[in-house]
């Protein structure tokens, strides 16, 4: 992708990163620069390479002087108080550790701006010792819930929205749940808001259907914060640490909310998973369709396709998108994600990811080009021997554990693949996170 980078200040550091251009051949009329959501617009000056550019990052902020009250706590930051050029700099170096046996590691595509990015905030509820209310995120390692009033990373309007609810809960009397005790009703909030769209979903997690002056509560919420679009009702009641039960109820609005990536509309439901940072998002995925060099003949499969925001931004540059996915509701928001678009060459399938692919090699079947994102524990070997009989000529493989992408990697290059290109892109400021992009080709083919 080549963008023009605008003139900055004297306040602003200088970073050598990599951007690569766009393979996609329709929907996208409104392309971001590797910077963000800029409104300058992409010039394509070389069609057939990946540029090397130097891209300017601001000093947000003195890392020194404005720090995070609560980040030993938290344990969510690892990197609070560091300045973002070194923060960069630490995840190069670890990349270049982990994947440097296998190829070049290019350089890690940071943010303009790493502040405020999360599009979904999830804060926990719990009682405080003087009786009253608090909201936040888990002390690391533990149950003990941290208050978090102005978190550096989270979505401002989703945090506000959030100080709200923690009111407005005092004023209606109702009791966060007690996990020892088993009592009181309110677990936890979790808002989405579209980074495009602006629409706001707001999930309230309770341990009971039984939510006194719920009618009263949603209309003091929308009063307080009208461009709220959508509130659920989500029942949790059994002693588990997941944030989200099986049971929902709308309260307001549709339900869910709709969100535009790489050009291409979302619908987005309480369970379904969606990338956090719409901003590196963007580049994250158009690097991966870039690394898919795709002509439009191509059938492919996008595993662990989630909302199918991957198989769905590829659709325009290939003949068949095959998705599959483990989440139900996700893979319906897929199917109605392809619909909404006048997407008509995909299909996404409900399943395990790695009993899918053995499935397809033991009938033979064919794929051009494979995209995987599986979760932070990587993929397995029965998935990997799989894809490997399915010899598909090109794998695009999305990571966000580097470690478990280095032992998957270690399995593929053995059968048959030797690694391209190596791209990190920084998906979590302030974290000692960081997403990776690799292609690889099948020797031989």
């Amino acid at each position: 992708m080549d963008c023009n980078i605008a003139k900055i200040g004297n306040r602003m550091e200088k970073i050598d990163m990599r951007t690569s251009k766009g393979a996609i051949k329709k929907n996208t009329k409104s392309p971001v620069n590797a910077t963000g959501y800029s409104e300058q617009s992409y010039k394509r000056k070389d069609k057939s390479a990946v540029k090397t550019v130097t891209k300017t990052v601001e000093k947000v902020f003195s890392a020194e002087n404005d720090i995070c009250r609560v980040h030993k706590k938290c344990g969510g930051c690892q990197y609070q108080g560091v300045p973002y050029k070194e923060q960069l700099a630490k995840k190069q170096a670890a990349m270049r550790k982990l994947l440097g046996s296998y190829g070049k590691v290019l350089p890690i595509i940071g943010m303009e701006n790493p502040l405020y990015y999360r599009n979904k905030v999830h804060h926990v509820f719990a009682g405080d010792r003087r009786g009253g209310i608090i909201s936040g995120t888990y002390e690391e390692n533990s149950h003990r819930v941290v208050p978090v009033r102005d978190c550096r990373i989270e979505d401002e309007a989703c945090q506000k929205i959030m100080q709200t609810i923690e009111h407005m809960l005092v004023s209606f009397k109702i009791r966060p749940y007690n996990e020892d005790t088993g009592f009181g009703l309110f677990r936890h909030v979790l808002i989405r808001r579209g980074f495009q769209s602006g629409e706001i979903l707001v999930v309230l997690v309770t341990a009971s259907t039984m939510f006194p002056s719920k009618n009263n509560f949603v209309k003091a919420l929308r009063k307080e914060h009208p461009e709220i679009t959508s509130i659920v009702l989500n029942i949790n009641d059994r002693q588990t640490s997941m944030v989200l039960g099986d049971r929902e109820q709308v309260l307001y609005g549709p339900g869910y909310i709709r969100d535009t990536l790489c050009g291409v509309t979302y619908r987005i439901s309480p369970k379904s998973f969606y990338q956090v940072n719409p901003v590196q998002t963007e580049i994250l995925y158009r690097t991966a369709i870039e690394y898919a060099d795709l002509t439009g003949k191509e059938r492919i499969i996008d595993a662990y396709c989630g909302i199918g925001t991957i198989g769905l931004t590829a659709a325009a540059s290939a003949r068949q998108v095959i998705g599959v996915e483990l989440n139900p509701d996700a893979v319906k928001d897929a199917k109605i994600n392809a619909k909404v678009n006048g997407i008509s060459n995909t299909v996404f399938t409900q399943g395990d990811a790695g009993r899918f692919m053995v499935d397809l090699a033991a009938k033979g079947e064919s794929a051009d080009v494979v995209f995987m994102d599986p979760p932070r524990s990587g993929s397995d070997e029965r998935f990997l021997s799989s894809l490997c009989r399915l010899a598909p000529k090109k794998i695009v493989y999305i990571s966000c554990g580097p470690e478990t992408l280095a032992r998957d990697l270690k399995y593929l290059v053995k059968n048959g693949y030797q690694v391209g290109h190596i791209q990190p892109v920084d998906m979590f400021p302030f974290t000692a996170h960081c997403e990776v992009v690799v292609s690889l080709s099948r020797i031989g083919k």
